[in-house]
């Protein structure tokens, strides 16, 4: 069985040279210093519509093109951009549902890779209802539904990613990083390479189907979910996929958290000039958890998809200075009396810079609330400022970690 899916998969990369070309396995030795191995990324980042997903598209689509030519799918992200490629290169008609809510930056890039070829319609605020709706229509103009991931024909052209680093690297790598969001990606590869290697697959914590799923033996719902990383954030690994990772170890399955994340983005945008959207960074940030498993190996880092939206940059960088521990938000109650304030900045280190000042002046009361952000060079410094903010007297809540207030005031 794996040397027919091993064969099904090169034939499946082969095909797809017709269409684009292989995407690059670059060294990278900026990680390969900092771990002591031999790091190499695999940049789906650099594929015509920035992301894997137009593999499974492809694949799945060149299996029944002669019998089929009306394909739908439902989604907001990647899935919809190279679905849409594949029906403009096939020449097919493509209807692409999407939320209602969809960021209008994806809607035009998603039509601008299908041109005349795809209509989009958006329906629904959230997910499940735009599902049901493209899955109805499906059955209504007997249409063929083209999954994102949960689709034999997609692991196998998501495969093609394997086959390609085996190709690229002239030999099998020690280790490859994965991230996972419905695991077409990953047991895809898995399943490609099988136990020739080993592995480490990425989750984000906020949406660890994975995990949950082998804990549990089967698919687990785990909704809500945190929709940051959001070409990773699935409430329910497919069924299809899971059959295929079932046999993981657990201990190879990590999650990061959403805002960890958001260091790798900054670093390797600010570092290697790599623009990456937070799911294309998960498995480059996991490199500090297997930094003992890979030292002196030769590791492969998928880098999944770059399609970023730099409205997003100031919310990425806010997300990494907290939890870098270099910004802290907290509400202050300041005494109503002249020089309040002046007392307040004395406390200050000479590397602490007030980034956000909100304060309303209640004449009928003693204290007024100010909300405060500070930025500083180094978590150090903030336990310091606190230790004087005591000892001045100052009464204060560090909001920082609290997500409810984050959302309304941050």
């Amino acid at each position: 069985m794996a040397d027919e899916f091993q064969r099904a998969a090169q034939a499946a990369c082969s095909a797809m040279r017709e269409v684009f070309p292989q995407t690059p396995l670059m060294r990278n030795d900026h990680l390969s210093a900092r771990f002591e191995a031999d790091i190499w990324l695999k940049r789906e980042d650099l594929s015509p519509v920035r992301s894997y997903k137009l593999r499974g598209a492809f694949n799945a689509m060149r299996k029944v093109i002669s019998q089929q030519q009306v394909f739908v799918c439902a989604s907001a992200g990647n899935h919809a951009q190279g679905v849409a490629f594949m029906c403009r290169h096939f020449g097919v008609h493509g209807v692409i549902f999407m939320p209602v809510t969809t960021p209008e930056q994806k809607i035009l890039k998603t039509r601008m890779f299908g041109g005349d070829q795809v209509e989009i319609r958006l329906v629904g605020d959230y997910f499940d209802k735009t599902l049901t709706a493209a899955q109805q229509f499906c059955i209504a103009e007997k249409a063929h539904f083209l999954s994102p991931f949960d689709d034999e024909d997609v692991i196998e052209g998501q495969a093609s990613v394997a086959v390609e680093i085996e190709a690229q690297l002239g030999r099998l790598p020690d280790h490859v990083v994965l991230p996972v969001g419905g695991g077409g990606l990953s047991a895809g590869v898995r399943s490609y390479f099988g136990d020739r290697c080993g592995y480490t697959l990425v989750e984000p914590a906020g949406a660890r189907s994975l995990a949950e799923a082998l804990v549990a033996g089967t698919e687990v719902d785990v909704s809500p979910i945190n929709s940051f990383v959001d070409g990773a954030a699935v409430a329910k690994i497919g069924a299809r996929t899971f059959d295929r990772l079932r046999d993981v170890d657990p201990h190879d399955v990590i999650s990061i958290p959403e805002d960890r994340v958001c260091g790798t983005i900054i670093e390797m945008l600010n570092v290697e000039g790599i623009v990456l959207e937070p799911a294309g960074a998960l498995s480059i940030e996991a490199l500090g958890d297997v930094a003992d498993r890979i030292a002196g190996k030769t590791v492969v880092c998928v880098a999944s998809g770059g399609n970023f939206d730099f409205e997003r940059l100031p919310e990425v960088k806010e997300r990494a200075q907290r939890y870098a521990g270099l910004k802290k938000y907290f509400i202050l109650r300041m005494p109503q009396r002249p020089g309040a304030l002046k007392d307040f900045l004395e406390l200050l280190g000479a590397k602490d810079n007030i980034t956000r000042f909100e304060y309303m002046k209640k004449s009928a009361r003693n204290f007024g609330s100010v909300l405060i952000g500070i930025e500083t060079d180094t978590k150090h410094n903030f336990p310091a400022l606190f230790q004087r903010m005591d000892d001045a007297g100052f009464t204060y809540t560090d909001i920082t970690n609290d997500e409810t207030l984050a959302q309304f005031v941050i």
